[in-house]
């Protein structure tokens, strides 16, 4: 009896085990693994990246790009100055030094964008017909002729005022304020054919003005 009560618990001890083992179990899916990113996936577009790092597009030429102006008058270091495309007058009076005590600089738009080969004269009238591309408007510097008769010298797209090229034969205050926003929007005219892309100036008008301007 005895022997016979141990064989009955093995084999119910041995049936229980195989029917625990061989119980349905749940099985958690599997963990997803996400591939690592590539190393250029999370860089941002260059176009962006190059904005984001460097701004805004800047007027007279590409990031980098480098002009030279000519800085002469009532400064304290005249002379060859080279600076960075996008450079306004005032950038080129503070690498010359600064103006001199004393200097009137009221006729002379420090705000204004340069373009390379520019003169910047301060305090001191320029040159009749300037001897650079773009003389800047110095102190003194008379305006153009009233009345719509045609100027002794060439206008300079460049530095000339809306009064200055309102009295160009044909152009009026409107079409002068066009070629001033033009002028701004492209950092200055870089030849006289480009007064062709302002607005309000046909064939017939450019060629009433090609020998009256200049850059």
């Amino acid at each position: 009896m005895l022997a016979l009560t141990v064989l009955l618990v093995a084999a119910a001890v041995f049936a229980v085990q195989h029917f625990w083992v061989g119980r349905a179990q749940q099985v958690r899916a599997p963990e997803v693994v996400r591939a690592a990113a590539p190393y250029d996936a999370g860089r941002r577009d260059p176009a962006a990246a190059s904005t984001a790092t460097t701004g805004p597009p800047v007027p007279g030429g590409t990031a980098g790009a480098e002009i030279v102006v000519d800085v002469s008058g009532k400064v304290r270091k005249p002379g060859i100055h080279r600076l960075p495309a996008g450079s306004r007058v005032v950038d080129a009076l503070s690498a010359a030094g600064g103006v001199r005590p004393g200097a009137d600089t009221d006729g002379l738009n420090r705000a204004r964008f340069l373009v390379d080969g520019e003169q910047v004269v301060v305090g001191v009238p320029a040159p009749p017909g300037g001897t650079g591309a773009g003389v800047g408007v110095g102190v003194g510097v008379a305006p153009g002729p009233a009345g719509g008769a045609a100027p002794a010298a060439p206008v300079s797209l460049n530095t000339a005022t809306v009064d200055q090229l309102d009295s160009l034969p044909g152009v009026g205050p409107v079409l002068a304020q066009h070629i001033v926003d033009y002028r701004a929007q492209h950092s200055g005219f870089r030849s006289v054919d480009e007064l062709r892309e302002v607005d309000g100036i046909g064939e017939r008008r450019f060629a009433d003005l090609r020998n009256l301007v200049r850059p």
